[in-house]
């Protein structure tokens, strides 16, 4: 990056709009995913404007810009693996208006997801998805993973949400897409093309989001197994029966014994547990509370509790929403890492799922950790692993790969809702081996000079291991 490239910038975003420190550098060269190189410049922009000269410099010299919003992806997609620029978007984060008579809100791409539920909380209303990072995560982010969370099964994904959004392109030219409208029926629907592409098509810098109104009452049930095959099965015998509760989340032995280890034990020491939560009006809610009761004990389980109190449900999701950090404290010099890691099956087939990747486990001699959203059919998959050892590395790759492929002959997807970016993408291609040809076309039309988050989802060649260095010391993959 030549300081004539440096100082056209600066004109754009001031002295405080970007950094070419080394400490900052390092700090934005990797996401939460097992992967880090290091860019060339950080940029904060502050409006669309501002976004749109930045890329047009970009265009002119070929840069690769990688747009960023809080680091909370698991899978590479804010890894900046061609150098370049990453664009942090953290401090476009307003909430810029809220409509409730027309049910949307329009808001900036870094606004957080948590502080947007508290500004449209305070007229009855709520944006559902709740991804595990909700503290943090950003909105526009979100947009680009098609992020969701323990409710999609009866809310539905991000982009379920999405009415327009605002983009810059490669170029630098600013698009506005879709409406404000709930129904929306004018051609190409750009809006939800961006939803899922993870920076490749287009930097995401205002998004409208449909409103819903917050449920009148909520409680939950938690039902402890005596095997993941029986959780399982409860699971598919509730959504046949039908009910959709507002989520349905299921923890193994591994997730249970890690968080119990790390949070003073606040969960049932069983073999595997769901936890089930309805809302809606308080009726309803009675009647479902009583139907997930009587599924769960005549599958078979240990203990069934069922709650109103909002403290002991906050307590039961912190304890689910630990797993990932509390697995890295359960065994001495490993790590939890985030291999395969929020696959989908048929919700009928998530026995079969579970017990194919307990086989994997034994086969490669690694420990997984199997949760996740079980209701929509979205599992995840933590794997402990020693990060210096590089046979630990290659073993866990083998297990993840056949993890997938399970996934996909079950009639699943190797992604229900972090996204691609590095880590699935050999394993994305296999599984959308019809799509590419049309998904790259696409790429070309958007980005016909590829600086949009370059290497990617389709782009990517090879192993997901010895191309980019990890962020743990392993010394044969640094």
């Amino acid at each position: 990056m030549n300081q004539k490239i440096i100082d056209s910038i600066e004109k754009i975003v001031g002295k405080e709009g970007y950094s070419t420190r080394v400490a900052d550098l390092y700090t934005y060269g990797f996401d939460a995913s097992i992967f880090h190189t290091t860019p060339e410049m950080i940029i904060q922009p502050r409006s669309t404007e501002q976004v749109s000269e930045v890329m047009k410099i970009a265009d002119a010299y070929n840069i690769p810009v990688v747009p960023r919003g809080a680091g909370t992806g698991l899978c590479g997609s804010a890894v900046p693996i061609k150098g370049g620029i990453v664009m942090d978007m953290s401090r476009m984060n307003k909430v810029l208006q809220i409509s409730v008579g027309d049910l949307w809100a329009e808001v900036e791409a870094g606004c957080v997801y948590n502080d947007f539920n508290a500004a449209i909380g305070k007229y009855g209303f709520f944006f559902p998805c709740n991804p595990g990072s909700a503290e943090a995560c950003e909105i526009g982010g979100m947009v680009a993973a098609n992020a969701s969370g323990m409710r999609a099964v009866k809310y539905g994904a991000t982009r379920d949400f999405v009415l327009g959004l605002t983009f810059v392109k490669a170029n630098g030219e600013i698009v506005n897409a879709g409406t404000k409208t709930i129904k929306d029926s004018s051609g190409y629907q750009l809006a939800r093309l961006l939803c899922g592409s993870e920076g490749t098509l287009g930097i995401i810098t205002k998004v409208t989001i449909k409103l819903l109104a917050k449920p009148k009452s909520t409680a939950s049930c938690l039902c402890s197994f005596n095997s993941v095959h029986d959780a399982g099965k409860c699971i598919s015998a509730i959504i046949a029966e039908p009910l959709i509760p507002a989520s349905c989340e299921l923890m193994d032995s591994v997730s249970i014994e890690a968080v119990n280890n790390s949070q003073g034990n606040p969960l049932p020491d069983c073999k595997a547990l769901i936890i089930v939560e309805c809302d809606g009006e308080p009726e309803q809610v009675e009647r479902d509370l009583k139907t997930v009761e009587r599924i769960a004990k005549d599958i078979g389980a240990t203990t069934v509790t069922a709650t109103h109190d909002k403290k002991q449900i906050a307590a039961w999701t912190s304890a689910r929403k630990a797993v990932m950090t509390s697995l890295s404290a359960l065994k001495p010099g490993f790590s939890s890492v985030s291999l395969a890691d929020d696959m989908g099956v048929p919700v009928s087939k998530i026995p079969d799922a579970v017990l194919a990747f307990q086989k994997i486990a034994e086969k490669y001699r690694v420990t997984i950790a199997t949760y996740g959203h079980a209701s929509d059919g979205n599992l995840h998959t933590k794997m402990l692993l020693d990060p210096l050892d590089k046979d630990e590395w290659d073993r866990g790759v083998k297990a993840v790969s056949e993890i997938f492929d399970a996934c996909i002959e079950l009639g699943g997807t190797v992604t229900g809702e972090h996204g691609v970016g590095i880590s699935k993408a050999p394993d994305f291609q296999k599984e959308r081996a019809t799509e590419l040809s049309t998904i790259r076309a696409i790429k070309q039309a958007f980005d016909p000079k590829n600086i949009l988050n370059p290497g990617k989802l389709e782009q990517w060649e090879g192993s997901i291991l010895g191309k980019v260095p990890l962020r743990y010391p392993c010394k044969d993959y640094m």
